[in-house]
């Protein structure tokens, strides 16, 4: 390996795990402040969202707009919420359904950035939110995808960016399956964290 090579694989680690720490410590905050809160104070999911808890077809579409738009409520809220019967296929197949909205709030975010990249909206997207990671595409190329797909980096923005580039298509999807990864190792860790508790 060319020292420059071995450099950038260095660098590629580091930015990875940088944000896989940050990732983990989040994970750590809510999963253990919810069951804290839990424990402690009769804090339920239930109790959170009233109404909203028993309407899955809701809950779905406003995990369906929160991915969309920069995933603006952590996925692990939505994990914790298809805890609800405590059973483990219906667990299961809510965090399938969560992971399949998720990736395609990604490749919708690629169709927004590819399509939409000329307008005034996004231009200010750009400007005000997408800018300070156009430095890391330019650093790490489909890497981003990656590491935006297995941490807390906005999946949605980084799809969005990688669709204003025209990055391959295919290879955006193929980097993209990543985020059921993450579906899969957090809602093993939240499932755990409820038995244990």
């Amino acid at each position: 390996m060319q020292p420059d090579e071995q450099r950038e694989a260095i660098e590629r680690t580091r930015f990875f795990l940088r944000n896989f720490l940050k990732g983990v410590i989040w994970l750590a905050v809510i999963v253990g402040g919810y069951f804290y809160l839990k424990a402690n104070y009769n804090f339920t999911m239930q109790g959170l969202l009233g109404p909203l808890y028993d309407q899955p077809a809701l809950i779905f579409s406003i995990f369906f707009a929160s991915e969309t738009i920069f995933g603006i409520i952590p996925p692990e809220l939505f994990m914790i919420w298809a805890l609800r019967n405590e059973l483990l296929s219906q667990y299961i197949l809510n965090v399938i359904g969560l992971a399949v909205i998720s990736y395609m709030s990604g490749i919708i975010g690629y169709y927004i950035g590819s399509h939409f990249s000329t307008t005034q909206l996004y231009r200010t997207l750009q400007k005000n939110y997408l800018g300070k990671f156009e430095k890391h595409f330019n650093r790490f190329g489909g890497f981003l995808v990656i590491v935006a797909a297995l941490t807390p980096l906005p999946f949605s923005g980084i799809c969005m960016l990688m669709g204003t580039v025209k990055y391959p298509y295919r290879r955006f999807l193929l980097f993209s399956l990543t985020r059921f990864l993450r579906f899969i190792v957090y809602a093993a860790i939240i499932w755990e964290a409820n038995i244990l508790q």
